[in-house]
C-alpha cells in the first residue's frame, strides 16, 4: 500500500523532530516547568487547529492535504536545523517549532486516518489501522529515537536535517496516493465544522470513546512531558539511553500488532477495550513504583505500550466504521480537538506537579486518572453498545 510507504517516511521526520525537541530543550533548561512548555506548544494545535483541520480534510482532496502536511514539516525542520547548526538554539525557538511539527500532524493525520476506508474494505479496518500505527509509532520510532540520541551527539542541527529529507519524501510520495475528489462545498464552513461535531457527540458509542481518550491523553501527556526528566535524573541514563527507553515503547506497539486483529476478531470491540484501559492503569502504578533499573522500567514500557495499541486501533476504526463517508475527516478532527485537547493542560500539570512533588508522583496521578477512565469505559462501551450502534448506522444507510 502506498500509504504505508508515506507513512513510514513522514513517521521517521515526525520521529526524528519529536525525539529532538525534549533532548534539546534540556541542553537550553533543565527547569521542569519550562521543559513541559515544549510539550504544551507541541500539542496546542490538536485543540486549536484540529476543527477547522477537518473542515478542509472534507472539502479537498485527501490527498493534497496530506502533502501539504509535508510541505509544513520540511519547512519546520529546515529552520530547526538552521538554528541548531549555528548555536542560536532557545527555549522560544523549540515552542515554535513544536507548534509548527505537531500543526502539520494535525493536518497529516487527519488525511491519512479519512483515506484508509477509501483503500480497504471495512472488515479489514483494524488490521489496516494496526499495520500504519506499527509503522507510525512502531518500526520507525524503534529505529528513530536511538539514532537520534546517536546523531544529537554529532551535531544538534543532524537530526532536523534528516527529518527534513524524510519529510520531503513523504511530500512526494504522498501526491501518488489514488483519492476520490471532493465535491464543491457551498455551505459555511462553521456549518461543516457543526456537522461533524453533532455526529461525534450524538452518536453514544463515539461520545463515550471521545471521553475516555480526553481522560487518557490527559495523564499520558502529563508522564510524557517528564519522561526525559526521568530518564536523565531518575535512572540516570544520558540522550543515547533516552533514546533507546523510546525504542521500548515503539516495540511495545510491534508486538501487539501480530495480534491485535485476532485479539479483536476472538473476543470483539468491546472487550479489547476494556481490557486495554484496565492495563493502563497497572502499567502507570509501575512506572511509579518500579526501582529505577532502566531494563524493568524498558520492560513496563513495553506492556504499556502494547496494551495502548489494541485500544487506540479499536478506538480508531470505531470512528471509520460508525461515520458516514462524507463526515469522516470533520469527525476524526473534531475527536482529536475533543480529546487531545486537553493535552496541552496535561503537560502543564505534570511540570507543576514534578516541580512540587517529584518526578514519580506525576505517574501516580496518571494511574489515578486511568482508573476513572477504566471505570468509565466497562459501563459505557459494552458489547450491548456496539451492537445497538451497529444497528442504528445500518438502519441510517438503509
Amino acid at each position: 500500500m502506498r500509504l504505508q510507504a508515506v507513512a513510514v517516511s513522514g513517521s521517521s521526520a515526525e520521529g526524528l523532530m519529536l525525539a529532538a525537541l525534549p533532548l534539546l530543550a534540556v541542553s537550553v533548561t533543565t527547569d521542569p516547568r519550562e521543559v513541559s512548555l515544549v510539550n504544551v506548544a507541541g500539542q496546542a494545535p490538536w485543540l486549536l487547529l484540529s476543527l477547522f483541520a477537518g473542515v478542509l480534510i472534507d472539502r479537498v482532496r485527501r490527498t493534497a492535504v496530506l502533502a501539504w502536511a509535508y510541505a509544513v514539516q520540511v519547512v519546520a525542520a529546515v529552520v530547526l536545523a538552521a538554528v541548531a547548526s549555528a548555536g542560536l538554539l532557545s527555549l522560544p525557538v523549540l515552542l515554535v517549532v513544536a507548534f509548527i511539527v505537531t500543526s502539520a500532524q494535525v493536518l497529516g493525520d487527519g488525511a491519512s486516518g479519512a483515506l484508509v476506508p477509501e483503500l480497504v474494505p471495512p472488515d479489514r479496518l483494524a488490521h489496516a489501522n494496526a499495520r500504519l500505527t506499527v509503522i507510525d509509532r512502531g518500526v520507525v520510532q524503534f529505529i528513530v529515537p536511538p539514532l537520534t540520541g546517536f546523531v544529537i551527539v554529532a551535531s544538534a542541527g543532524a537530526p532536523a536535517w534528516l527529518a527534513a529529507g524524510c519529510a520531503l519524501a513523504a511530500l512526494l510520495m504522498a501526491r501518488r496516493i489514488p483519492s476520490e475528489s471532493r465535491t464543491i462545498a457551498r455551505t459555511h464552513p462553521l456549518r461543516d465544522l457543526s456537522a461533524g461535531l453533532r455526529h461525534l457527540v450524538r452518536t453514544p458509542l463515539l461520545r463515550s470513546i471521545t471521553l475516555n481518550v480526553a481522560l487518557g491523553s490527559f495523564a499520558a501527556s502529563a508522564g510524557n512531558s517528564m519522561f526525559v526528566l526521568y530518564a536523565t535524573q531518575v535512572l540516570h541514563v544520558g540522550s543515547v539511553g533516552y533514546g533507546l527507553l523510546l525504542a521500548c515503547l515503539a516495540f511495545g506497539w510491534i508486538a501487539s500488532s501480530f495480534v491485535v486483529q485476532k485479539v479483536v476478531d476472538r473476543i470483539g470491540y468491546s472487550w479489547s477495550m476494556r481490557f486495554g484501559q484496565s492495563f493502563g492503569v497497572v502499567t502507570n502504578l509501575l512506572i511509579a513504583l518500579v526501582p529505577p533499573w532502566p531494563p524493568l522500567v524498558g520492560a513496563v514500557l513495553v506492556l504499556l505500550t502494547a496494551t495502548v495499541l489494541i485500544w487506540n486501533v479499536c478506538s480508531q476504526s470505531s470512528r471509520q466504521r460508525f461515520t458516514p463517508a462524507p463526515l469522516l475527516g470533520r469527525v476524526l478532527t473534531s475527536h482529536r480537538a475533543l480529546a487531545w485537547g486537553l493535552t496541552p493542560l496535561g503537560a502543564l500539570t505534570g511540570g507543576f506537579v514534578a516541580a512540587h512533588w517529584g518526578l514519580r508522583a506525576v505517574w501516580v496521578m496518571a494511574a489515578a486518572i486511568q482508573a476513572v477512565s477504566a471505570v468509565l469505559v466497562w459501563f459505557s462501551l459494552s458489547p450491548a453498545a456496539f451492537d445497538r450502534t451497529e444497528r442504528e448506522m445500518a438502519e441510517a444507510r438503509a
